[in-house]
């Protein structure tokens, strides 16, 4: 034993005690600290730091007696300042500890900590960081340790303010949906200095429980909370417009986006704020005149965008990709709607690549030095990007593609964004399907990277502009040819190749005025086998529906309620003798229904002939509830899609008006596919016309019905089989192209 003591700086034995901890050989250092007693008894450090020896050696009863050993002889000022050192030395070398991942052996210090000062919050808060790093965390740890009611009576500065921010984020990713866990962070939330860092480590985490947990009410709980705090926080004021809205809140929801609109400054908040008001209308009240001119003054928003094209917009340039979504909803002015989207793509564009700069430039370098290489390739990788692969029309829809391809040609990659944590079984159908699946959340950054590293020849998206993360990650270009498909209509991202479309649910003339390369498929967009059908939930009898009745049917969201439209089905029930009209009701709000109800007094139609039936949670249901139906009355400007093809797979006559875009055109591109032309108008006159000749017609009906039943077996519609066939051969020649350019 050296005897060179001097006080202050560390001895020789101390360092070469240092040294033997580090290479973990306790026994030596230990021995080292004993000597080290033995010659200065009251050196009260040394039965600290030998204490935390013997406690790293496993033995905890030697470390306890060796610290009370060292504290007998002090009086209480003494003993609290001995104390308050030895839980400084245990609390360093616990975090030491976590640091290198020893997280049991860090949870073994701190609960000598808790023994030692079982009031210490900030180590108590530890302790449950350490429970979920251990992942044998569980609510009850917050009540055994009293750590809420501690909270609730400890001041701000007392606290480790960075720990509890931590601690927060941690808890809202592993055990959100826990009532402990609202309530701990109801009491948190109050005690954090940093409020913007509160909004900027919690908003994240909610949007997964909304959307990869698909908890939305726990969601706008925790959205709630931060209210409470931070009142006039946009960011705060958004997600509540956001979540109130899809809860069918409407009146809540519009309330949070004019709020949060009123506080915008810069155009591009105005733009993504205002679109929430829009977002929140168009739900309420369908598309009435308020709607278009709440569509007409986003517009005038988005061109005013547009002129200032402002620079380094980072993360809101993602958000404003989805500005001009309801436009179709509104108005079939595809020329005008695709000219603003593409304009707003094209803002989006330059700054993203501003942002991501480097990453973008390392896929275009690369796919340029591969392009070389590629010409002859016998497997394409195929990925698919999209939040819908789940009980979704999305999802439903695209299963028969990952069914029918061709193994031998095609890899097949899925790219699920917000699916973490979500529990559905058509989900893992597809997570099993795929050649190689990738599962995220719905705050991801690594997805484009993902997309570059798997090497993916041509990337499908499925979502078009309704999730900005796809946008955004169809704006990197991670993949040498991409394409929208199915989702929605074109988003206008320059860099994406083609739009797949057929022959009728674009104009002849879309080109002229869409950006990207329309790649029309020979016969049909889409096609499925069929549909899962459940036993109906609603029956006539029990509606008041005499038997005799005819029964109109609109199955879609208050979306696409459009007055305009509604006008039309009243004037075709009040020409149609005993007819009744079924819609869905949707939320809390009856404005629907008065709207409706409204249109039809002002017909001379009685009220107690609009029927509103509930929606129902599976899709199962609703398809067997759709034979309750002589004839369904398809939305406009914006038409059923998933909804249509369904009413024809249950051989219901239909009515559709057929528009110029998109979205006026999907009923009529599934009706001319599945082998019928009776019911689809090409003017107001003659939906009206249509709908009063099938109501009234009820031998055409059936013949329509019987035509429809057959059609199973030879329409395209229904021959999922040949249409992947048809979309591998597109896949062929957009590779192609690619290798001769």
């Amino acid at each position: 034993m050296h005897s060179n003591h001097t006080s202050g700086n560390l001895t020789d034995w101390q360092q070469e005690a240092d040294v033997y901890l580090r290479k973990g050989n306790y026994i030596k250092a230990a021995s080292l600290y004993e000597q080290a007693i033995n010659i200065e008894p009251d050196r009260k450090s040394y039965y600290w730091q030998l204490g935390l020896i013997l406690l790293l050696q496993g033995k905890e009863e030697e470390a306890q007696t060796t610290w009370w050993l060292g504290m007998a002889d002090g009086e209480v000022e003494e003993v609290e300042l001995w104390i308050e050192e030895l839980v400084d030395l245990l609390a360093t070398e616990a975090n030491k500890q976590a640091a290198t991942e020893n997280y049991s052996v860090a949870w073994a210090i701190r609960q000598h900590i808790r023994e030692i000062h079982p009031t210490d919050l900030n180590n108590l808060l530890h302790l449950i960081d350490l429970y979920i790093a251990l992942e044998n965390y569980t609510a009850d740890q917050l009540n055994e340790y009293e750590i809420i009611t501690q909270l609730e009576n400890t001041a701000p500065k007392e606290l480790d303010q960075n720990l509890l921010l931590h601690l927060l984020r941690k808890l809202l990713v592993y055990d959100p949906i826990n009532l402990l866990s609202i309530e701990f962070v109801s009491v948190a939330a109050e005690k954090i200095e940093d409020k913007p860092a509160l909004v900027s480590c919690l908003i994240p985490p909610i949007y997964q429980i909304a959307y990869s947990f698909a908890e939305l009410g726990v969601a706008r709980k925790y959205t709630e909370i931060l209210l409470n705090v931070v009142p006039e926080n946009q960011e705060v004021l958004r997600t509540m417009a956001q979540f109130s809205t899809e809860l069918t809140d409407y009146s809540l929801g519009l309330e949070y986006a004019q709020k949060t609109y009123a506080l915008s400054k810069k155009i591009f908040e105005k733009v993504i704020d205002y679109h929430l008001v829009c977002r929140s209308l168009i739900a309420l009240k369908g598309c009435d005149l308020t709607v278009k001119e709440a569509v007409e003054h986003q517009e005038n928003l988005l061109k005013s965008l547009v002129v200032e094209a402002p620079e380094q917009l980072a993360g809101s340039a993602i958000r404003l990709y989805s500005s001009s979504f309801f436009f179709p909803y509104a108005r079939d002015c595809p020329e005008k709607n695709v000219e603003i989207r593409s304009q707003v793509a094209e803002l989006c564009q330059l700054n993203l690549e501003t942002t991501y700069a480097e990453q973008i430039n390392k896929y275009r370098q690369k796919l340029s030095a591969q392009k070389q290489i590629k010409s002859t390739k016998k497997i394409l990788k195929i990925g698919y990007l999209s939040h819908c692969f789940r009980r979704h029309s999305v999802g439903w829809i695209t299963r028969w593609l990952f069914k029918h391809h061709n193994r031998d040609k095609y890899e097949i990659y899925a790219y699920l964004q917000g699916a973490e944590n979500r529990n559905d079984s058509l989900q893992e159908w597809y997570i099993h399907q795929a050649t190689k699946a990738h599962v995220y959340g719905i705050v991801n950054t690594e997805v484009a990277e993902d997309i570059y590293e798997d090497g993916i020849d041509i990337l499908i998206d499925l979502d078009s502009t309704t999730l900005t993360n796809s946008c955004s990650i169809m704006a990197m270009k991670a993949a040498p040819i991409q394409a929208t498909w199915l989702g929605w209509d074109a988003s206008g991202i320059p860099t994406i190749d083609y739009y797949i479309a057929d022959p009728y649910v674009l104009p002849e003339n879309a080109q002229d005025y869409y950006p990207h390369k329309i790649w029309r498929l020979p016969q049909t967009y889409v096609a499925v086998d069929g549909f899962e059908v459940n036993i109906p939930s609603i029956k006539r009898e029990d509606l008041g529906i005499p038997s005799d009745a005819v029964v109109y049917f609109t199955a879609q969201r208050g979306y696409k309620c459009n007055p305009d439209t509604a006008r039309l089905q009243m004037k075709i029930l009040k020409e149609v003798p005993n007819s009744y009209f079924l819609f869905k009701k949707f939320g809390e709000s009856d404005v629907l229904s008065e709207l409706l109800i409204d249109i039809a007094e002002s017909e001379d139609i009685s009220s107690d002939r609009l029927i509103p039936i509930e929606e129902v949670a599976l899709e199962e249901v609703h398809r067997a509830n759709l034979a309750i139906a002589d004839v369904v009355l398809d939305t406009y400007p914006y038409n059923g899609a998933t909804t249509t093809l369904e009413t024809l797979w249950m051989c219901i006559p239909m009515v559709t008006r057929v528009g110029q875009q998109f979205a006026a055109r999907n009923s009529y591109t599934m009706m001319m596919n599945a082998g019928i032309s009776e019911g689809i108008a090409w003017t107001d006159e003659e939906y009206v016309e249509w709908g009063i000749k099938l109501g009234k017609d009820e031998k055409l009906r059936q013949e329509i019905s019987w035509k429809l039943r057959k059609s199973r077996q030879t329409a395209p519609l229904w021959n999922a089989k040949q249409f992947t066939r048809e979309m591998e051969k597109a896949y062929e020649q957009m590779w192609q192209r690619y290798v001769d350019n």
